[in-house]
């Protein structure tokens, strides 16, 4: 039995990243031997194991065969004479097909370390037009490397445009997009991963919102907002404030039709809707009157959920140079006078009911006319 460290942990090691999670590949072994080793399996389609102590995944050295369409079309096989480098032939790019075996000695058998030295993004076989999800790996990865200065190999693109053009993409599950898009936000450069995917024609299968999207214009915006928070979500309200406003949409539906289909979860469906709504509303705030701007508090839940709202500013100073954390104040203070508002103040005067609710309404009506006196 042969244990390697294998893909990601071995590539950032190279390059002097902490690496979050680590693989193991297991050569020469079988289930048999796993389980009496006191690993616990959980692979369902191929043999995985957990390490009773660390809980890293340890997986038996397999290779695969295209099978169907899409990300789960592949057969694999796994037996003890499968060796390492079959194992690692199967991967999709060079710069992650490299073990590390317990001397420390790196194996790697497609150059992979050349490929790090020289910042490319390469496939390590043609069977990588195998399966579409890679031509979101490679652009989440374009994303997650850019600041080191990798880019695309051209011959990579060129398969990845086929991959496209296959129809392939259309197979994907869409839980299985969301992750990836996911990961790519929460990279330094999300924007990268969607200018790959434009690049290899895959934008508009995928997200057909974004491919109108000025991604160039967007790019200092987003920079300034991973400086400010490091958060996915935060960087997908950009991105949909953007569409918002190209494409002159009123309606925050686009956001909600979006996140159904990609199955994006629902605190950034939330907090998308509430930025596209925010945005136009914080650009007219004085000149609003009172009704619409208690409207529209209620409508961004900011009386209830009052801690979005540094979410929100970071957001719009994100898009505005010009415009300082301290002018929020206002907007603060307002928020604070009418959460002050207590139902049991009214009730004390025998109100009830709608009599109640029409009281606070008018109550809170009142703060927003005098909003001059915060300002």
């Amino acid at each position: 039995m042969q244990i390697c460290l294998v893909g990601g942990a071995v590539r950032d090691q190279l390059l002097g990243i902490q690496s979050q999670d680590r693989d193991w590949v297991v050569v020469g072994a079988t289930e048999t031997d796993m389980i009496a080793q006191g690993f616990h399996p959980v692979g369902r389609d191929f043999p995985v194991f957990i390490h009773p102590k660390t809980g890293e995944e340890y997986a038996l050295a397999r290779t695969e065969r295209k099978s169907g369409h899409g990300y789960a079309g592949f057969t694999f096989f796994a037996s003890p004479d499968v060796s390492l480098e079959e194992d690692l032939a199967r991967r999709d790019l060079t710069i992650n097909a490299m073990a590390q075996l317990a001397s420390g000695e790196i194996v790697d058998p497609f150059s992979g370390q050349r490929d790090l030295q020289d910042k490319v993004l390469r496939h390590v076989s043609s069977a990588f037009s195998e399966d579409p999800l890679r031509v979101l790996r490679v652009a989440r990865f374009a994303a997650q490397f850019h600041h080191l200065g990798f880019h695309v190999a051209s011959d990579t693109m060129l398969l990845m445009r086929e991959i496209s053009e296959s129809g392939e993409l259309g197979f994907l599950s869409a839980e299985r997009v969301a992750q990836e898009f996911e990961k790519a936000l929460c990279s330094p450069h999300p924007l990268i991963f969607l200018e790959i995917l434009k690049q290899c024609n895959a934008l508009d299968c995928l997200f057909s919102e974004f491919s109108r999207l000025n991604l160039e214009r967007l790019t200092p915006f987003m920079q300034r907002l991973k400086t400010m928070s490091p958060a996915p979500e935060l960087s997908f309200a950009l991105i949909c404030q953007a569409i918002a406003e190209q494409e002159m949409l009123e309606s925050t539906s686009f956001v909600q039709d979006l996140c159904l289909r990609i199955k994006m979860p629902n605190r950034y469906r939330d907090l998308a809707r509430q930025f596209v709504i925010f945005y136009p509303f914080i650009n007219d705030f004085v000149q609003l009157p009172p009704q619409q701007t208690l409207t529209t508090l209620k409508e961004l839940r900011l009386l209830k959920e009052p801690n979005t709202l540094p979410e929100l500013i970071a957001l719009y100073l994100s898009r505005n140079t010009n415009i300082k954390r301290e002018d929020f104040e206002p907007l603060q203070r307002l928020l604070q006078q009418i959460r002050t508002l207590s139902p049991q103040t009214f009730m004390a005067k025998g109100l009830k009911g709608a009599e109640l609710g029409k009281a606070i309404e008018a109550a809170q009506l009142d703060i927003c006319a005098r909003y001059t006196e915060y300002s």
